[in-house]
């Protein structure tokens, strides 16, 4: 009888597959960092020979792209939500505890759609882009006033990830505030009032943080939005 396996170990290996590839380099980003991802490593990873791999990405630019995809499929976002100021604080917060769970991808997600045109882009990153606008117009925003809002949006909050995944304690055993922030390598004379909020920024709550900035964005859409129906009723 002929065995199933020409190596003789008994063992067969399990179709590959795109999502089987993309969810090996997500785990490999995770637990190293981008630098880490190569075709070489990942073929390494999956036991496979790195050629084999270029049928589901077809370089490591692709690789990446697939990545960020992977992440962002995880988005969840309901564009026919009725309550859009709340369904736009949901995805925040969706958003935010992707980024903390995958804080290696987010420079992905941030700088990569810098360097590609827009209709250049892996679809999967755009899903997220077409329903924010249906939900935006839905809500009665003009469709390029859509567009300035989600601009708006998605900047205030990657700034808000990246502030927060930038929050470094030096010490975590640490009792004393300036000590545990590092705070006390600051010259006194030049940084007085960044060394008096060191309570607070020890207390800092990155769920509260986001909370509080999307109250200020979302109070001023709505205003907006309130003026522009003004606008159009008749006299």
């Amino acid at each position: 009888m002929t065995s199933p396996n020409p190596s003789g170990t008994g063992k067969v290996k399990a179709r590959l597959s795109r999502d089987i590839v993309l969810a090996k380099a997500l785990e490999m980003v995770d637990a190293e960092g981008l630098d880490a991802l190569t075709m070489r490593r990942l073929g390494q990873e999956l036991g496979r020979d790195p050629m084999s791999l270029y049928r589901y990405a077809e370089n490591r630019a692709a690789l990446l792209d697939g990545v960020s995809e992977l992440v962002l499929d995880q988005l969840t976002i309901h564009q026919d939500d009725p309550d859009w100021k709340a369904q736009l604080r949901a995805i925040a917060h969706n958003l935010r505890a992707l980024a903390l769970q995958h804080p290696n991808v987010v420079p992905l997600l941030v700088t990569r759609p810098l360097s590609t045109p827009l209709g250049l882009r892996p679809l999967g990153t755009l899903r997220p882009l077409e329903k924010i606008l249906s939900l935006l117009v839905s809500a009665g925003f003009e469709p390029s006033d859509a567009l300035h809002v989600y601009r708006v949006y998605y900047g205030f909050l990657y700034g808000h990830i990246l502030n927060e995944l930038q929050e470094f304690v030096v010490d975590p055993e640490e009792n004393e505030v300036l000590l545990r922030l590092g705070l006390h390598r600051l010259p006194a004379k030049e940084f007085p009032k960044l060394r008096a909020l060191a309570p607070a920024l020890s207390d800092y709550d990155g769920a509260n943080e986001l909370d509080q900035g999307l109250t200020i964005l979302l109070s001023g859409l709505e205003a907006q939005l309130s003026r522009q129906a003004a606008a159009v009723q008749p006299g």
